[in-house]
C-alpha cells in the first residue's frame, strides 16, 4: 500500500521484537493483531496473537512496536513556510507569518495541509490537533482518511468586530461540516489575547459549547502577550492604539455582567490565563497551548478549570519564550499533551524531539515521556477511549521504529525516545497503512 493509504479489508498482525503498550509493561517477541473493523483485537507475547488466514501479517526482528503518536498542536496550512523564529522578536514574526499567508494562493493550503499530514504519519503521528483558518487541515484529513481534531481559529481584537468575527465563524464552520467522520472532529481557536477582543472571546466560547465543540487557544506563550494583558504595553499594546483598538482593560474590553461566582475580578495586574478566564473562556473542554508564562495562582486556576495543556517545548525554546513549568502543571494533577507547533518554528515535525525536551524539562522517566506522546495526548483531547495506548477496541492505530542492537535488547522505552522520524518503519491508521520506509 502507498502513503495515503489504499481501502483495507484484511485484518492486519504486526510482530516485532518489543511493544510498548503504555498502559502496560513492555512486551518481548510481541505482536499486535487488528481487525477488519480497524480495532485492536489482540496485543501480547507473539505466540499468543494469532494469525487469522486473510492478516497482512508484518514481522519487525528489530523493531519496536507502540501507539501511534498524538500531536496536540500542529498548524499543517504553514507546511513549506521555512522556520524564521530565532531571527525577529515574537510579535514581527507573527506579522511576517501573517504576509506569507497572504501570499499564499487558497488552493495551496489544502496541498500544504495534506503534505502535512503525509510527514506526520511518516514521523508516527496518527492523531493531531491542529489550529488554522483556511479549514485546508479538515480536507486534507477528510480526503485521506486521517484522524485528529481540527480548531478553526478565528480573530477579531477589536469589539466592533465581535458580530461579523462570529456570524463569519458559523458561516465557515457550516462549510466545513461535511468534512467530520468518526476519526475527524471539528472545533473552535479564538486564537490568542492580542488577536481577540474580550467579549469575541466570551461569545466565540459560549457558541461552540453550546454546539459541544472544543475549544484551543493559544495562551500565556510569550511575556510581550504578558505584558499587553497585564500592563496594556508593549508591541502588542503598541500596534493595537495604531489601529484605534482598545486595549484589554479599556471599558470596551470588559467581561460580560454575568460571571460565575467564582470568576476573578479583571484588573489591569490580571494575567492571561485570569483574564480569559473572566471571559468564561476555560473550562474542560478548552485546549490551551503553550502555557509558558504561569504564576502559583494560575497553575491553581487552571486546575481548577480542568483545561488541558498542549506543550511544546521546541517551539518555545525556539520563539525565546522560555520553558513552561511542565512539572508543576503535571504535579497539579492537569492533562498535559506534546505538540510540534508549526515548520515555521520548529522546521521538522518531530513528536520524538519533543518527548526528548519535555522529558528534560521536567526530569521525567522514560515511561512518562512516551505517555506525553501517546496516551497522554489522548486524554488532552478527550479520545483516550479511542486512541493512546495498545488496548483491545481501541483503534488499531500503531508505529514501528527501527531499533539498533544494543540498548534496545534491554531498554526499549530509551530507544524509543533516542528515535527521530527517519527511524519509523510503518505507520498504520486502524490497521490501515499509511506509511511505509523505503527499503534500505
Amino acid at each position: 500500500m502507498e502513503e495515503g493509504g489504499e481501502e483495507r479489508i484484511r485484518p492486519l498482525r504486526i510482530a516485532a521484537a518489543w511493544a510498548l503498550p503504555v498502559d502496560a509493561v513492555p512486551i518481548r517477541d510481541a505482536a499486535v493483531l487488528v481487525g477488519a473493523d480497524g480495532r485492536i483485537a489482540a496485543v501480547g507475547p507473539a505466540t499468543a496473537v494469532p494469525t487469522p488466514s486473510d492478516a497482512e501479517a508484518l514481522t519487525f526482528p528489530a523493531g519496536i512496536l507502540l501507539p501511534g503518536l498524538v500531536n496536540t498542536h500542529t498548524h499543517l496550512e504553514l507546511t513549506g513556510f521555512a522556520p524564521t523564529a530565532p531571527e525577529l522578536e515574537f510579535h514581527r514574526w507573527i506579522l511576517s507569518i501573517r504576509r506569507l499567508k497572504q501570499a499564499r494562493p487558497p488552493a495551496d493550503f489544502v496541498a500544504a495541509a495534506r503534505r502535512g499530514l503525509l510527514e506526520c504519519w511518516a514521523g508516527g503521528v496518527t492523531t493531531i490537533a491542529d489550529t488554522g483558518d483556511s479549514g485546508a487541515a479538515v480536507e486534507a484529513l477528510q480526503e485521506l482518511r486521517g484522524s485528529g481534531i481540527a480548531y478553526q481559529e478565528v480573530f477579531g481584537p477589536h469589539p466592533a468586530q465581535r458580530e461579523a468575527s462570529l456570524a463569519d465563524l458559523a458561516r465557515r464552520m457550516e462549510q466545513l461540516t461535511a468534512g467530520q467522520g468518526d476519526r475527524v472532529r471539528l472545533g473552535v481557536s479564538p486564537h490568542a489575547p492580542y488577536t481577540v477582543s474580550g467579549p469575541l472571546y466570551a461569545d466565540v466560547a459560549a457558541w461552540a459549547r453550546a454546539r459541544g465543540l472544543p475549544l484551543a487557544v493559544h495562551l500565556a506563550e510569550s511575556l510581550a502577550e504578558t505584558q499587553f494583558v497585564s500592563a496594556s504595553r508593549g508591541p502588542f499594546a503598541e500596534a493595537w492604539q495604531a489601529r484605534g483598538i482598545p486595549l484589554p482593560h479599556d471599558p470596551l474590553q470588559q467581561p460580560p455582567t454575568v460571571l460565575p461566582s467564582d470568576a476573578p475580578t479583571v484588573r489591569p495586574t490580571a494575567s492571561p490565563v485570569r483574564w480569559l478566564d473572566a471571559h468564561r473562556v476555560l473550562g474542560p473542554d478548552t485546549l490551551c497551548i503553550h502555557a509558558v508564562q504561569l504564576d502559583a495562582d494560575d497553575i491553581k486556576l487552571l486546575a481548577q478549570r480542568r483545561v488541558a495543556v498542549a506543550h511544546c517545548p521546541v517551539s518555545n525554546a525556539a520563539h525565546g519564550h522560555g520553558s513552561a513549568p511542565l512539572a508543576a502543571l503535571l504535579q497539579a494533577g492537569l492533562r498535559v499533551g506534546i505538540g510540534t507547533d508549526s515548520v515555521a518554528s520548529v522546521g521538522v515535525l518531530d513528536l520524538f524531539r519533543e518527548a526528548r525536551a519535555a522529558q528534560a524539562l521536567a526530569g521525567l522517566s522514560d515511561a512518562e515521556a512516551l505517555a506525553l506522546a501517546t496516551l497522554d495526548g489522548a486524554r488532552a483531547l478527550g479520545l483516550e477511549p479511542q486512541i493512546g495506548s495498545l488496548t483491545p477496541r481501541k483503534w488499531g492505530d500503531l508505529t514501528v521504529v527501527a531499533a539498533a542492537a544494543g540498548p534496545a535488547e534491554t531498554a526499549p522505552l530509551r530507544a524509543v525516545l533516542q528515535a527521530s522520524p527517519v527511524s519509523v518503519l510503518l505507520t498504520a491508521l486502524g490497521g490501515r497503512i499509511v506509511h511505509r520506509a523505503p527499503p534500505a
